[in-house]
């Protein structure tokens, strides 16, 4: 059985059918990556499996729960783990304060090894640590609610576009760390921009298109199909 199982789902903004059938699997121990064009439906469906948008039909199963029948704010206990576009940081708040935040339903004797790791993948924000988040560049913001969702442990990292607006010097960067995380047994859902950079690192990837899955194969082969080259990688 999967880790995660989308099955027919369905989701409107009002009478717009923003995702239409929607069905596909995630494997424990897997980075899938969904690409497309803006407003093909990605960021959509990670709303719709971490419980903020809901769906009108199907299920989606995630360690054998449906999410459907539980409250988005249950989501993270389950050890499912979602950094939403735009990063979303408390800007108010140290970098240490977010990271305490993300890591609030585990023991708390547990809190300092956590962050102890988030430090080691991140060792600016070790460097910044007492620096409040509202004051941190773009980059080391990506980096702290990258590093604030996995105090939460989690089983299934959900990324939506971690690289957008960084410098292709700290893109690489962050796609390192996803790497790094994918190595050490982290299971990764990844919507990105960047589809080269997204099936570079990917074991399958599912190409959307007007909120339907057009396409769907191993990363390497989206890699050299002509129409994903010529609609996404630029040529």
């Amino acid at each position: 059985m999967a880790m995660l199982e989308v099955r027919n789902i369905n989701v409107y903004y009002g009478s717009i059918h923003a995702i239409k059938g929607i069905s596909f699997d995630v494997d424990e121990g897997e980075i899938i990556s969904l690409i497309g064009a803006n407003g093909a439906g990605k960021t959509t469906i990670l709303n719709t499996v971490s419980g903020l948008l809901p769906s009108k039909s199907g299920e989606i199963n995630f360690m054998g729960q449906n999410l459907l029948k539980i409250p988005a704010h249950k989501m993270v206990t389950l050890g499912l783990a979602h950094v939403p576009e735009g990063r979303h940081v408390f800007t108010r708040m140290s970098v240490r304060e977010n990271l305490e935040m993300g890591g609030f339903s585990v023991p708390r004797e547990e809190l300092n090894g956590l962050m102890e790791e988030v430090f080691r993948h991140f060792p600016r924000l070790k460097e910044r640590e007492n620096q409040i988040a509202g004051t941190l560049s773009g980059g080391e913001q990506q980096m702290l609610a990258m590093g604030r969702a996995l105090m939460s442990k989690p089983r299934l990292l959900m990324l939506d576009e971690p690289s957008m607006g960084l410098s292709p010097i700290l893109v690489d960067e962050i796609f390192s760390i996803i790497r790094q995380l994918h190595q050490q047994g982290t299971t990764i859902l990844l919507v990105e921009q960047n589809a080269r950079m997204a099936l570079s690192i990917a074991d399958r990837g599912y190409v959307l298109e007007t909120g339907k899955i057009v396409l769907s194969a191993a990363a390497d082969e989206l890699l050299h199909n002509d129409m994903v080259r010529k609609a996404y990688l630029g040529g």
